[in-house]
């Protein structure tokens, strides 16, 4: 018979059976390793405690970047927006003349015999109520 005893690999050597076991501590030590930041609930905690921080920091800098994109052109919209008003009143204003505006009002008091009636009645209620207190100290 062979060597071998009927198997087609020969043996390892002391050097490749040394190797081997240090290899395989090696990935047992990693193994280990993993299996232990499973099962530490503390620290996965932590990280995606992290993770969920770092994730709303940027959907808050995101949202604060489209609320000020927005507010910006609604500024703009509003600011185009008074000028034009602003321009339509003065162009109104110069169209009917500021002067002749007045000039209307003058007129208007002028036909209307209201006030002028108003303006004397106002005087007689004056003039009766110092008779009346004059009266009254004798």
């Amino acid at each position: 018979m062979s060597e071998n005893n009927g198997s087609a690999a020969p043996k390892p050597t002391v050097e490749e059976l040394r190797a081997e076991i240090k290899q395989t501590r090696a990935e047992l030590g990693e193994t280990v390793q993993a299996l232990a930041a499973k099962a530490d609930v503390k620290a996965r905690a932590r990280e995606q405690v992290e993770q969920t921080k770092l994730k709303v920091k940027a959907q808050a800098a995101e949202a604060t970047e489209r609320v000020r994109g927005v507010a910006a052109a609604a500024a703009g919209a509003v600011s185009g927006k008074v000028h034009e008003v602003t321009d339509q009143a003065t162009e109104k204003v110069n169209q009917n003349g500021t002067s002749d505006l007045a000039g209307q009002a003058r007129e208007q008091i002028r036909n209307s015999p209201v006030p002028i009636s108003l303006v004397f009645a106002g005087a007689v209620a004056i003039v009766g109520i110092i008779l009346i207190v004059r009266g009254r100290r004798r």
